[in-house]
């Protein structure tokens, strides 16, 4: 074991006991909503999650400068989040933040430098923020707020007593900057309904106009998504002119995560539940990566509902299928290890290939969002079987049964998806309109050509 320096934030919702003693059921789903929001601030402020127990959560940052940014960060979103709950159904966090001398290994960190932090957070006031000395003492200047000194404490276990400056909760909402802004205005409302063999999945939609259905696809998080730089550009520009609806497919999200059956038929099957829960009975269809393969399968299906249908950066034949040389098999199966092993943790070797395939002109905040999508939306396990359905999948017999207006995108250099997977695709389906986008990301960010030229594409397609 090995010793170090570093800042800790120790974090706790006041009064969750009575949240859960009230109603235990609803006290459960309302934290993990606010978990998949909160939780991903830590990495995009350099911070390392060390423990999530409970309603609690640890966090290691090498700077306190980022630790408290993060607090404070965090109680500004839960205030935005809290606008419309009823007094009694809030939930605040309480956070402490200490700099101490910690013990570590691969995993844990220990010491008193953790204890104090916890001592910290025990005595903030519900959405507040309680600092150490040798915080305030690097961040009274650096970090715009104003603590108040609450002087010296004595502490359980603690021999010394710690200097304690406090940062009072907001007194009216904050947002967290511009991009925050537009992922928290898009109001959606989440529901549950249940697919064939009984498996619950949730569902949301959000925004005003003619219906859109994006079909489900590998690794996403209702809530997480519209925090994320990785999909919040996407879903308020296509909330802003379709009611949007969207959900988590099995073993994803917040739908049921263990499902016994994974499978192409299974997933079809979540898209054909959702859209009768949602009552939508003509719409634009939209498949994206691994969902444009469910979506020719449903629109086979029912033609009758689909007035559009959208298909970017997929394939009609799963990468399994496609005749691959030795040492395309070789990356598949390593990247099936790595899966299993490195799943949403900070193996450097893992998220160097996993995110340089998915978003390699991705920036640090982006690939630190991406590495948290991971440990959030799926487990290691059914992320491989998830995987393995959509490289064994094969609709290309469907191709030429397909009657819609469909459009057809594809960036050019995905380093994902084959181009050519995408151009095949479009070649099997009658009268299909087919764009290459320029780019290199697979999941196209909001600064990139090729998020633009989609919305463009997508706008006349449907206006056509």
């Amino acid at each position: 074991m090995g010793r170090r320096l570093a800042a800790i934030l120790a974090a706790d919702i006041a009064g969750y006991s009575r949240l859960m003693g009230e109603d235990e059921a609803a006290t459960v789903r309302d934290l993990k909503g606010h978990q998949a929001v909160v939780l991903p601030l830590v990495g995009g402020h350099g911070g390392r999650i060390i423990d999530t127990a409970g309603d609690g959560i640890l966090a290691e940052f090498p700077s306190v400068i980022g630790a408290t940014e993060c607090a404070i960060e965090i109680q500004a979103v839960m205030a935005a989040r809290n606008a419309d709950v009823p007094e009694p159904r809030r939930m605040r966090f309480r956070i402490g933040i200490n700099l101490g001398d910690v013990i570590h290994d691969e995993t844990r960190i220990y010491g008193d430098g953790i204890n104090i932090a916890a001592r910290l957070e025990s005595i903030a006031d519900p959405g507040g923020i309680c600092i150490s000395r040798q915080v305030f003492d690097q961040v009274n200047r650096a970090v715009k707020a104003e603590f108040q000194a609450l002087g010296p404490r004595i502490f359980k276990n603690i021999i010394q007593p710690v200097d304690v400056f406090a940062l009072a909760p907001p007194d009216r909402v904050a947002r967290p900057g511009a991009a925050g802004l537009a992922a928290l205005d898009l109001k959606q409302e989440i529901h549950f309904c249940r697919a064939p063999d009984g498996v619950q999945l949730a569902y949301s939609t959000v925004g005003q106009g003619p219906p859109m259905v994006k079909v489900g696809n590998w690794m996403t998080h209702l809530e997480f998504d519209l925090e994320s730089p990785i999909w919040r550009h996407l879903y308020r520009e296509l909330a802003d002119e379709h009611t949007l609806v969207r959900y988590d497919s099995r073993g994803n999200g917040l739908s049921d995560r263990n499902p016994d059956d994974i499978s192409f038929d299974a997933f079809v099957g979540d898209l054909e539940a959702v859209v009768a829960a949602a009552r939508v009975d003509r719409f634009v269809l939209f498949g994206l990566s691994s969902g444009c393969a469910v979506a020719i399968a449903y629109a086979v299906r029912h033609p009758e509902h689909v007035s559009h249908l959208i298909l970017y950066g997929g394939y009609a034949l799963g990468r399994g299928k496609r005749g691959q040389s030795a040492a395309e098999k070789e990356e598949q199966a390593a990247m099936m290890t790595l899966m299993r092993l490195g799943w949403g943790k900070e193996n450097p070797a893992f998220r160097q290939l996993f995110t340089s395939q998915f978003i390699p002109g991705g920036t640090k905040e982006q690939a630190d969002w991406f590495n948290e999508l991971q440990r959030i939306t799926v487990s290691p396990e059914v992320a491989v079987r998830i995987l393995d359905v959509g490289y064994e999948a094969d609709v290309t017999d469907l191709l030429p049964r397909l009657s819609m207006p469909t459009l057809v995108m594809h960036a050019r250099d995905d380093a994902r998806v084959p181009f050519d997977a995408g151009r095949r695709m479009a070649a099997g389906i009658p009268g299909a309109r087919f764009v290459p986008l320029q780019g290199r990301n697979h999941l196209f960010l909001e600064t990139e050509p090729a998020f633009g030229q989609f919305l463009e594409h997508t706008r006349a397609f449907l206006a056509g």
